[in-house]
């Protein structure tokens, strides 16, 4: 039986609010993307307002950034949703709705199964990854780690 799952942030910084002609698709993209997820295989769970997504949290001091979290079974079945779905197509379109920023903007780490990572602990993680890059702590898909080892009683 698995002791960790993955966990993962991702924060895009747009390029208009939400309720604006240019985000439509992106917003338009939201239900369907997040039921693909749910679905999918591996998946445990996401962050997720009342509204069904995390749009409406703001937990940077800039506006315009949002985050997006989920937990997963495996690093394969996250990259599996992120790349091997439509998923992938939202990802291509980034620059339409997304600034290009200058650091990481996603970061993968193990977390105890049953224990759902907060924001405040997604968010430190990422700025270890900025900080120190892939590391046990904080990785990406180019250089995963794998997952703690049991500790010998």
């Amino acid at each position: 039986m698995a002791l960790y799952h993955l966990a993962q942030i991702n924060v895009a910084r747009m390029l208009a609010p939400l309720d604006t002609p240019q985000m439509q698709a992106f917003v338009a993209g939201l239900e369907p993307l997040n039921a693909l997820a749910d679905g999918a295989p591996g998946f445990v769970w996401r962050l997720q307002t009342e509204d069904g997504d995390a749009t409406g949290l703001r937990p940077f001091p800039d506006d315009f950034m949002i985050v997006n979290m989920s937990v997963w079974d495996s690093v394969e079945s996250l990259r599996e949703y992120t790349y091997k779905t439509v998923h992938v197509e939202y990802v291509r379109r980034r620059k339409e709705w997304f600034e290009k920023l200058d650091q990481p903007i996603y970061a993968l780490w193990w977390q105890p199964v049953g224990q759902l990572p907060t924001v405040t602990e997604a968010k430190t993680r990422l700025d270890h990854l900025i900080q120190h890059g892939d590391s046990p702590t904080a990785f990406t898909f180019g250089k995963p780690f794998p997952p703690p080892l049991p500790a010998e009683g």
